[in-house]
């Protein structure tokens, strides 16, 4: 059997991973603008080629306590571009640090059941360097209700960066 390609980072101690096909890339933390009012998980925005681009904190997603929120932290923390839940774009995932791409066999994975995890978001647990990973499926990561309001404040926030647009 084939192996498969994982992206395997850390979220508040916790190693995760997604599948390498569901990345586009892997960027630094740059600066975020984040609008009053917007949910906590949810980071803010940024400017990706004149494209709004939401950040969400898997942290607060998952229930993860940070222990160290400092400017310093931010140094080391990664963005994973993913194709956005429901629609066309880019949504960004803010992990602690992307740690390695690695090829694991079909028989390391040990499947989960969606009713062990919130909205079946973990579809596997896979061993790597002696650690328990958790495979998460990027589909599954919001419910539907949040993909539709992340999808509405994504409108919100092209549309204001759309307002500063000048035309050469």
């Amino acid at each position: 059997m084939a192996s498969l390609q994982i992206i395997v980072f850390d979220v508040c101690g916790t190693p995760c991973a997604l599948h390498r096909s569901a990345a586009r890339e892997f960027l630094p933390l740059p600066h975020l603008w984040r609008p009053p009012a917007l949910p906590r998980p949810v980071a803010g925005f940024f400017n990706l080629g004149g494209h709004a681009v939401p950040v969400l904190r898997l942290d607060v997603l998952f229930g993860l306590r940070r222990t160290d929120d400092g400017a310093e932290a931010n140094l080391y923390r990664h963005l994973i571009l993913v194709d956005r839940f429901n629609g066309p774009g880019t949504t960004a995932l803010l992990v602690d640090r992307v740690l390695d791409v690695v090829s694991v066999a079909p028989s390391q994975l040990s499947p989960v059941s969606q009713e062990g995890t919130l909205n079946g978001c973990v579809e596997a647990e896979v061993t790597w360097d002696e650690r328990l990973v958790h495979l998460l499926s990027v589909e599954r990561i919001l419910m539907a209700e949040e993909q539709q309001a992340l999808a509405e404040l994504g409108r919100q926030a092209q549309d204001r960066l759309s307002e500063w647009t000048v035309e050469a």
